[in-house]
Order: structure tokens, then C-alpha cells, then sequence
């Protein structure tokens, strides 16, 4: 696992997501989400689900929530705007997802710049990520 970005920054590993385990077990995202609505990733599987079903209105708006909610979760740990979240760290996945899921949501209404700027920075943040997640 990285120690810093090329600035020296170290990078951010979020908390345990508690979504995680009941997702896990088989728990409609949607009742996650509603039971847990500070998770980004209850919130990045809503996206994701929705982008598989063609409804990229719904997973705009499902993402856009994944990724506000996983910035908050960064800031409480410390991250100052820029440095590495490495996708090797799980609970990290969740905001990683919601963004990945933003830009793809972002390019299906064609909102480019949005796209853009999702996918830059996520390879700005994991490139790893960025990578897995087809972006």
C-alpha cells in the first residue's frame, strides 16, 4: 500500500463502512442506504444498480450522494482536498465507487466537464481505483 502521493502526502483510509456488512449479506441497497444514509457506499451500489438498469438520472443523483457523503467521511479523517485514497483500503471503495459511478452517470446525460472532472480525480486519488473501475 502507497505511503504518500508523488507531493508527500500521506493518504486517507476512511473508517469501517457499516453498510458493508449488510450489503454483504444480501440487503437491498436501498434499505442500507436508508438505514445508514452517511454511507457512500450503500449510496455507489444505488448508482451502480441504476446505471446497469439505464436510469442514469437516478444514478446521477444516487452517486452525486455517494460521493458528497464519502467527502465528509474524508475530511473527519483528515484529508485536506488532494492526496491518495488507495482502493486497497476497503472501507475506501465505497467513496471511490460513488465517484467512478458520478462520472459514468455524468457522461450518460452528457455532462462532460462533470465526467471529466470525476475521472480525473479519481485517478488523481487511486489509480488503482481508477483502473478496477474502468475509468
Amino acid at each position: 500500500m502507497s505511503t504518500s502521493d508523488l507531493l508527500g502526502i500521506p493518504p486517507t483510509h476512511l473508517p469501517d463502512d457499516p453498510a458493508a456488512r449488510p450489503l454483504a449479506d444480501g440487503v437491498a441497497a436501498d434499505q442500507v442506504a436508508a438505514a445508514q444514509p452517511a454511507s457512500s457506499l450503500a449510496w455507489a451500489v444505488l448508482a451502480e444498480d441504476a446505471l446497469a438498469d439505464d436510469r442514469p438520472v437516478e444514478a446521477y443523483a444516487y452517486a452525486r450522494t455517494g460521493y458528497h457523503r464519502g467527502l465528509d467521511a474524508l475530511r473527519r479523517s483528515g484529508w485536506r482536498g488532494q492526496g491518495p485514497v488507495p482502493w486497497e483500503h476497503e472501507p475506501n471503495r465505497g467513496f471511490l465507487r460513488a465517484l467512478a459511478a458520478l462520472a459514468k452517470a455524468a457522461d450518460a446525460i452528457g455532462e462532460e466537464e462533470e465526467r471529466h472532472r470525476c475521472a480525473e480525480f479519481l485517478r488523481a486519488a487511486s489509480a488503482t481505483g481508477a483502473r478496477e473501475l474502468g475509468l
